[in-house]
């Protein structure tokens, strides 16, 4: 009988028989990796070793290693795919699901690795935060792409991350809580309606009249810190108003210092300056800013025809009246609810170090504004009075976030020892709620929340309103008369005084800076 020829296929399935005989697995150097017990599945926990340390206030490094037989598993499951028969990869001169193993191997190791990198790593951060109450109060600065799988050996990575501080609850059931409040009278309910109309109302001269609240002055004003200028402003207009918040800085008894002056008179006030301030050795200082009054105008306010009303959602003078009594009873029950916030976080911190780090301050400032804002969504204060409370907090921002995100801390501790959460029906809710209080689509509502971010704030207000109705319903009671000035919202000038570029103590330091203040995480 002669010889034949074997074909070219065959060869290759001689080929392949024999490499897949050679390479059956993929080369592990751990032992445990061949132990039928070390091999999970994708429901199962990885077998790792979590070390975590304190490196701060609110701040904590944590080491992860990954056993090396929770890889090998990984890795000879993708490799056992891809030898299949129907699976889609090709290896040039062979047909599906005959190619050697080791040849797989080569040609699909560097992605099958980056594969298994990826899954473990989920994995591994999932598990992690099942396992250990981390609390993080943002992304840790652990760079995945600077994670390897290494050759032989576990996979290890560190990193460091913000977390909310440690302590202990006291008991937060039965508090005895000062609580403002105030009867309206129909005078607050005229001075409302004056600040509401002044911006559609007609500026006029008041010749012969002295400045009274509500009217306004046009002034040169002159700004010292003790005998040094720093400013002259000329032809400057202003709002004559009890408390005046400034580009950078507040005037706490503007009112009282300029009612009762008349064209051709001098008041001086002192100004609180902020800490954004342009000059570094003024920030947080008080100054002296002289107004030398050139001029006094008054408002005079807008017909309230039926038309005018129609701005405002209201047919008449009586409805318009009520609008105003909501939005006074809508305020208070802000004020209310912020008073008994402050008032629990104070209680909480007298039992433990609520000492927070200036550099989480720094980088949580934006954020803890941004809760602030929303919870004044809401109450349904309106978009002006927002903007007015916002510049108020923006004014410290430092010590304002300080004093929110020990609030924050708090209100989220008791939502989970209460088992408080919220769900999408809870969020839809809210949003139906916001929308209807600002006269608003709650579609056009959901996706500007969308686009700036919001939801997650949003959910973590209503987690906290939640968190704060269930300490309230167990409160003791002792009604005080509300602070007036206190409660109304500061109007704002953009008058700044003093020159040059102000600074935003939130913002990134500079990359050099940056670089040089910080430590990066080791990865492995």
């Amino acid at each position: 009988m002669t010889d034949e020829t074997k074909p070219a296929d065959a060869e290759h399935q001689t080929e392949a028989a024999t490499a897949e005989h050679e390479g059956h697995e993929h080369e592990c150097h751990d032992p445990d990796c061949h132990d039928p017990e070390h091999h999970h599945d994708e429901a199962a926990k990885l077998a790792q070793e979590v070390e975590i340390k304190d490196i701060g206030p609110c701040k904590k490094h944590i080491k992860v290693v990954v056993q090396r037989h929770e890889i090998e598993s990984r890795l000879n499951g993708k490799f056992k795919e891809l030898v299949k028969s129907d699976n889609p990869a090709h290896i040039p001169g062979f047909r599906p699901g005959k190619a050697p193993r080791k040849l797989i191997i080569r040609r699909f190791e560097d992605e099958v690795s980056s594969q298994v990198k990826a899954e473990v790593l989920m994995a591994s951060l999932e598990q992690l935060a099942e396992d250990h109450d981390i609390a993080p109060l943002s992304p840790p600065n652990l760079d995945p792409f600077a994670v390897e799988i290494p050759k032989e050996g576990p996979l290890v990575y560190e990193f460091e991350v913000e977390v909310r501080p440690e302590f202990t609850l006291p008991n937060y059931r039965g508090l005895k809580l000062n609580r403002p409040v105030k009867d309206f009278t129909d005078e607050d309910v005229l001075n409302e309606k004056k600040r509401l109309l002044a911006p559609h109302g007609q500026i006029v001269p008041k010749p012969e009249g002295k400045v009274e609240l509500g009217d306004i002055v046009i002034a040169d004003v002159t700004v010292r810190d003790g005998d040094r200028l720093l400013n002259e402003l000329k032809e400057h207009r202003v709002h004559v108003t009890p408390k005046l918040a400034f580009k950078d800085g507040v005037a706490e008894h503007f009112g009282e210092k300029i009612v009762g002056a008349k064209a051709g008179d001098k008041r001086s006030v002192e100004l609180a300056l902020s800490s954004g301030v342009a000059d570094p050795s003024l920030r947080g200082k008080s100054i002296q800013a002289e107004f030398a009054i050139n001029e006094v105008k008054t408002v005079r306010l807008p017909e309230m025809t039926h038309e005018f009303l129609h701005n405002f959602g209201v047919h008449s003078e009586e409805q318009f009246d009520e609008l105003l009594r909501v939005i006074l009873k809508r305020r208070l029950e802000y004020l209310q609810r912020q008073s008994a916030r402050e008032q629990i976080a104070r209680h909480i911190a007298e039992t433990t170090n609520w000492e927070l780090p200036q550099d989480l301050l720094v980088r949580q400032a934006r954020k803890a504004i941004g809760r602030r804002v929303m919870e004044m969504q809401a109450e349904g204060i309106s978009e002006e009075e927002i903007r007015s409370r916002q510049r108020m907090l923006e004014q410290d921002i430092l010590a304002s976030t300080a004093l929110s995100l020990k609030e924050h801390f708090v209100l989220q501790k008791i939502a989970e020892t209460e088992k408080i959460d919220v769900d999408e029906d809870d969020v839809d809710d809210e949003i139906e709620r916001m929308a209807e209080q600002n006269d608003e689509s709650p579609r056009r509502l959901r996706a500007r929340l969308e686009k700036d971010d919001l939801l997650e704030a949003l959910a973590a207000e209503i987690v906290e309103r939640k968190a704060l109705d269930l300490i309230l319903e167990s409160a003791e009671y002792t009604d005080v008369p509300l602070d007036n000035q206190a409660s109304q919202p500061v109007p704002t000038s953009e008058m700044q005084t003093v020159p040059g570029q102000m600074t935003d103590p939130t913002a990134e330091p500079p990359a050099e800076e940056k670089k040089e203040s910080e430590t990066p995480a080791a990865q492995t």
